[in-house]
């Protein structure tokens, strides 16, 4: 056998597959409707289906109840009870009395680092907190200051 050479090199027998010449006349094998059948929207010219169409059949996005209003807008604040706060104080996880966002979600007690939180009032406190969040419910406020803590909402100006 030859040398191989860059010129004498060829693909792989069956490696490679001819491409179907559409339009080309009766001899093709592809000749009159050039594969496209007869009449129908996608036999012409321009057609495009929307990746949703279904062939006249009422759309998914159609069959499919709608419920309700979700505004853009809206204010998701992550919430921690107080009950979340006086476990890590019992499991000893709690170093100081200071609690803010960024050690709750140090301690695992939420789950995004940045965003709103809310101190709810769920559950007893009987630890000494001082507890900043960017909300708090009226129990949540109660059950703090009656444990003789302090309550200090972030993101407000003092004035």
């Amino acid at each position: 056998m030859a040398k191989d050479i860059l010129s004498n090199l060829t693909p792989a027998k069956g490696s490679r597959k001819k491409t179907k010449r559409i339009g080309r006349g009766q001899g093709s094998g592809h000749g009159k409707t050039s594969t496209k059948g007869h009449k129908g929207a996608k036999s012409r010219s321009g057609h495009k289906f929307k990746l949703w169409f279904e062939g006249g059949q009422m759309p998914l996005s159609r069959r499919v109840p709608k419920f309700g209003f979700t505004s853009r807008n809206r204010d998701e604040a992550q919430g921690v009870n107080v009950e979340s706060l006086e476990r890590v104080v019992a499991e000893k996880r709690l170093k100081g009395s200071a609690v803010n966002p960024a050690l709750m979600y140090s301690l695992g007690l939420i789950s995004k680092k940045h965003g709103p939180v809310k101190i709810l009032g769920n559950g007893d406190l009987k630890a000494k907190l001082e507890v900043s969040a960017h909300a708090f419910s009226k129990s949540a406020i109660a059950k703090i200051e009656a444990a003789g803590g302090k309550a200090t909402v972030l993101g407000q100006s003092k004035s």
